[in-house]
C-alpha cells in the first residue's frame, strides 16, 4: 500500500512515519520546500515537495496513494498571524482531504487534537461527547483545529469522505525538534528553569503510542467517528516533579496563580512582537487555558482500537534523554 503522509518533518509526523515503515508501508512524506527534512535522513521514504494552501501540488502528491495520514498543522499558542494560521490548518486541510478523495483513497486519518474538546463543568475527564461549540475555543490554534475538524466532518457527511478523526492530547518524546509548546515545557523544567507552576491539569502521552494509535485508526476506526490518543492525566505540579527525578534537579516550589502570570504573559508577547522574536514561552492563551484543567479519557480508542498507551513517565524521560543526547540542554 503506497501511503501520503504530511507533517513528516514534525513531532508527530515523523513518529507516525516511523510506524508505517516499520509495518512495511510505502510512505511518501510531503514536504513544504523551505522545511527542516532532518527527521527524514536515513529513513526509506518518498519526500514530494508541496504546501497544503496550493491545491495544485497535492494532486502530485496523492497521485496513486491508497491512504492519506494527515497529521500537518500550525501549532503555536501565539502566532502574528492568524489568517495564516487559518489558511494552513483549516483551508489546507480540506485541500489535503479533497485531493486524497478526488485520487482514489480508501482510507483518510485526520489529526485533529483534543484542542477541539471543552471541558467538563466538573473537571471529570473529556470524552469524545462531551458538548463543545466554537465559542469554546480560546485562541487561533484550538478555533483553526475546531474548523478543520468540522470541515472533514462536512466531507465525511455530504461527499462519503472515508475519514477517521484522532484527537492527540499532549505527546511527549523523542524527536521534538522545533519543539512544541509542550516540548519547551519540558526543555525548560528539565534546564531547572521553571521554578512556579500553576494549578492546572494536563494529558500527555508518548509521541510513539500516539502514533500507533493513528495506524490503529486506519485499521480498526470508523468512518466518520473521532478518537482521542491521550494518555495519563497529572497535575502540572506533578509533571514538574517527575521531570526533576528523572533529570536529578529541584522540584519546582512556588505556586502561582494564573492572574499572576497574565501581565507577565501580555509583555512577553509584545516584546516578541515588537522584535520580531519566536513565539514566547509564555502566553496570554496558555496562561488563559491553565485556569481550568484540561484532562481528556481515552476509554473509546482503548475500546474499539485496542489503543494501549504508556505512562506519561516514559514519554518525559525519552523527551529529556533526546534533548540532552542533541544538545538543546546545556
Amino acid at each position: 500500500m503506497k501511503v501520503l503522509i504530511t507533517g513528516a518533518t514534525g513531532f508527530l509526523g515523523s513518529a507516525v512515519l516511523r510506524k508505517l515503515l516499520g509495518r512495511g508501508e510505502e510512505v511518501r512524506a510531503m514536504a513544504r520546500p523551505n522545511s527542516d527534512r532532518s527527521l527524514l535522513d536515513g529513513l526509506d521514504v518518498e519526500i514530494v515537495t508541496g504546501d497544503l494552501t496550493d491545491p495544485a501540488s497535492l494532486k502530485a502528491a496523492v497521485k496513486g496513494c491508497q491512504a492519506l495520514f494527515h497529521v500537518a498543522a500550525d501549532y503555536r499558542l501565539w502566532v502574528r498571524d492568524v489568517a495564516a494560521m487559518h489558511r494552513s490548518n483549516v483551508e489546507g486541510t480540506r485541500n489535503i482531504v479533497l485531493a486524497a478523495a478526488d485520487a482514489g483513497a480508501d482510507r483518510i486519518v485526520h489529526t485533529s487534537s483534543v484542542a477541539v474538546l471543552a471541558t467538563t463543568p466538573d473537571g471529570s475527564p473529556a470524552d469524545e461527547t462531551t458538548p463543545t461549540t466554537i465559542d469554546d475555543m480560546l485562541g487561533p490554534y484550538k478555533r483553526t483545529k475546531y474548523l478543520a475538524e468540522q470541515e472533514v466532518r462536512k466531507l465525511v457527511a455530504d461527499r462519503g469522505v472515508p475519514a477517521v478523526i484522532v484527537n492527540p492530547s499532549m505527546p511527549v518524546g523523542p524527536r521534538d525538534i522545533k519543539p512544541t509548546p509542550t516540548g519547551r515545557m519540558v526543555l525548560e523544567a528539565a534546564a531547572g528553569r521553571m521554578k512556579g507552576y500553576v494549578d492546572t491539569g494536563l494529558n500527555m502521552v508518548h509521541v510513539d503510542d500516539c502514533a500507533e494509535g493513528h495506524l490503529l485508526a486506519y485499521d480498526k476506526g470508523e468512518i466518520g467517528e473521532r478518537y482521542i490518543l491521550g494518555g495519563e492525566n497529572l497535575t502540572l505540579k506533578e509533571i514538574l516533579d517527575e521531570i526533576a527525578a528523572i533529570t536529578g534537579g529541584s522540584p519546582p516550589w512556588i505556586k502561582v496563580p494564573p492572574e499572576v502570570v497574565l501581565p507577565i504573559a501580555y509583555a512577553a508577547q509584545a516584546w516578541a512582537r515588537l522584535t520580531n522574536g519566536a513565539e514566547p514561552l509564555v502566553t496570554v492563551v496558555g496562561v488563559r487555558l491553565a485556569k481550568k484543567p484540561h484532562v481528556f479519557t481515552s476509554d473509546k480508542a482503548r475500546a474499539a482500537l485496542g489503543y494501549a498507551p504508556r505512562p506519561a513517565r516514559q514519554g518525559l524521560a525519552d523527551a529529556v534523554t533526546w534533548f540532552r543526547e542533541h544538545g538543546y540542554l546545556r
